[in-house]
């Protein structure tokens, strides 16, 4: 397996497909999983001729389960090492959910010409968590309870949350995918309970605002109208707002989990990006 060493010794797992000289995509996934959850898109974009690459976040999947540096400025220094590492140029990053705000919070800090688009998926920019400057977002106590429900029965809590709002497979004439539960199970629980319980604070209560703004890169903001973990009217047209260079797609009744629910779409419309 390939990895890359972070700054404080932590062993960062990476993909890495396709041609060393075609224009690299850096895929970000979202809590509590690995770069596995974007498998279809790794093998879609391969298939049109990008090289694509895609990392487990420090204390997911195959990197060290760390106890320390589960937040956002160590999390877009990690992608840093990365793209140093791999020389990465002119990229485009991709991150939905937490990878979202990941992404978001590297492309502000991004050493020139190294990253040339950006696309956000159901991201968690610019802020999820209610406070006096986001009135319309989620109050802690939503959050406490994740962490109450994750110390408690982490793999019962993962079962639900992959059973019900993340695929929308909770809402009435939804076709569920079994593969797809399982899958979200697995790869949470090869992840630290600590690294994920840390990360709910630094998805929740991150602030993105300032990095949106500094953002230059075209910027594809895509969301679905019926996301239940990251709810669209108080995400999406705010961060496309924010940024410089935004452009704001919204999916109607697509659930978070859309790129792989719907995946065919969500492909065709990050390639056209892509190319534009």
């Amino acid at each position: 397996m390939t990895y890359i060493t972070a700054s404080d010794g932590a062993q960062i797992f990476y993909k890495d497909w396709g041609p060393r000289d075609a224009q690299p995509l850096v895929f970000h996934h979202g809590w509590p999983l690995t770069a596995d959850e974007w498998d279809n898109q790794l093998l879609f974009f391969l298939s049109q001729g990008y090289r694509v690459i895609a990392h487990d976040r420090r204390g997911h999947g195959r990197s060290t389960q760390t106890d320390h540096g589960n937040e956002m400025d160590t999390y877009a220094a990690d992608v840093a090492a990365l793209v140093a590492s791999l020389d990465l140029k002119g990229a485009v990053h991709i991150g939905h959910s937490t990878g979202g705000g990941e992404a978001a919070h590297y492309a502000a800090r991004a050493k020139a010409g190294t990253i040339a688009k950006l696309i956000l998926v159901g991201a968690v920019p610019p802020v999820m968590v209610k406070k006096a400057s986001n009135p319309g977002g989620l109050p802690v106590e939503v959050f406490d309870g994740f962490r109450k429900a994750l110390a408690e029965d982490r793999s019962q809590f993962y079962l639900d949350i992959a059973s019900g709002p993340f695929y929308g497979f909770n809402r009435d004439g939804a076709k569920v995918s079994q593969g797809l539960i399982q899958n979200w199970w697995r790869q949470g629980m090869v992840g630290s309970a600590k690294a994920h319980y840390d990360c709910i604070k630094a998805f929740s209560e991150t602030d993105f605002t300032e990095d949106l703004k500094k953002i230059a890169v075209p910027t594809l903001v895509m969301h679905g109208t019926d996301d239940q973990v990251v709810p669209f009217a108080d995400s999406a047209p705010l961060s496309a707002k924010l940024l410089a260079n935004g452009t704001l797609k919204a999916y109607e009744g697509f659930p978070h989990g859309m790129a792989a629910t719907h995946a065919d779409v969500v492909n065709r419309d990050m390639l056209d990006f892509i190319r534009s």
